[in-house]
């Protein structure tokens, strides 16, 4: 069967599934898809792809079932919930959840999934809402390595790379990790721009001679400007990167591992949900920086 026969479900049409499925979508693969509130289905992006009821629905007839949820209790309600996908999933399809889930949460997924013929791979993705846009997201896959040697034509629509980790639950760890990096990075930077402007500095000069040393990261380069301008749109929410940090820690206390730079920046993370910034960028650290700690 080649990529283009492929019949294609897809559930969650937030800030990274929709243009996931618009990239779906543009490969001419044949789409249906369902999310939650139900409006992005009618997206004119999503043109001539097939507006589900429920992940069942989605889920009817299809090769592959592709998950972009918040979270495992979502993962856990679109699979195995009332009209939940595992009801119509065939068996020999392919269930990818790029949703960013804890570890267990993957593997008891991909228990129930075998019980009905069904396999699973976690494959949480990384780059942002400029990465999933673009086709370019790094993909982070656990799972049987055969099953993904299947569906990578299909993850290359989607990810500029793709990387193996091993057993599922692997790629759930990886994106921990990440997780930890984009903390450490996005508070140094908030923190560094807050020094710049204390001290009255050019900054816009400063972050672009700093772009290109050792200094530079992705969370510089691409995040800079919002925290700049004081304005923080949605590349990925905070409340959600906070709940990721939550599997991060877990996941050190379960190897008795301190991770205190990690620990500090959940803790500046949940004041800045209990201020009602849960909804903005993780850029929105650079708010405890600002005049008057920016509330």
């Amino acid at each position: 069967m080649t990529r283009s026969d492929w019949r294609i479900g897809m559930v969650g049409l937030g800030a990274l599934g929709l243009p996931i499925a618009v990239n779906l979508r543009q490969a001419s693969l044949n789409l249906q898809v369902h999310t939650r509130s139900r409006r992005a289905e009618n997206d004119p992006q999503l043109k001539g792809t097939r507006p589900c009821g429920s992940p069942a629905a989605a889920a009817e007839n299809v090769d592959v079932l592709m998950l972009c949820v918040s979270d495992d209790t979502a993962v856990n309600n679109v699979l195995f919930g009332p009209d939940g996908a595992a009801e119509r999933l065939q068996p020999g399809s392919i269930v990818i959840d790029c949703s960013t889930i804890s570890p267990t949460g993957a593997q008891q997924a991909a228990i129930q999934l075998q019980q009905i013929g069904v396999h699973y791979l976690d494959a949480p993705v990384t780059g942002g809402t400029e990465g999933a846009r673009a086709g370019t997201l790094t993909v982070l896959v656990g799972g049987n390595a055969d099953v993904l040697k299947t569906v990578r034509p299909l993850l290359e629509v989607i990810g500029g790379s793709i990387h193996y980790m091993g057993p599922v639950g692997r790629g759930q760890q990886a994106k921990a990790v990440n997780q930890v990096l984009v903390a450490g990075s996005y508070a140094a930077v908030a923190e560094a721009i807050a020094l710049g402007q204390r001290l009255e500095l050019p900054m816009q000069q400063v972050i672009d001679a700093l772009k290109s040393g050792a200094a530079g990261s992705w969370a510089l380069n691409h995040r800079s400007e919002a925290m700049l301008q004081g304005r923080y749109p949605l590349g990925f929410k905070l409340s959600l990167h906070h709940k990721d940090l939550g599997i991060a820690l877990e996941a050190a206390t379960s190897v008795e591992l301190d991770m205190p730079i990690t620990a500090l920046v959940e803790q500046l993370e949940s004041e800045l949900i209990r201020r009602g910034f849960g909804d903005d960028d993780v850029s929105a650290l650079h708010r405890l920086n600002t005049a008057n700690n920016g509330a």
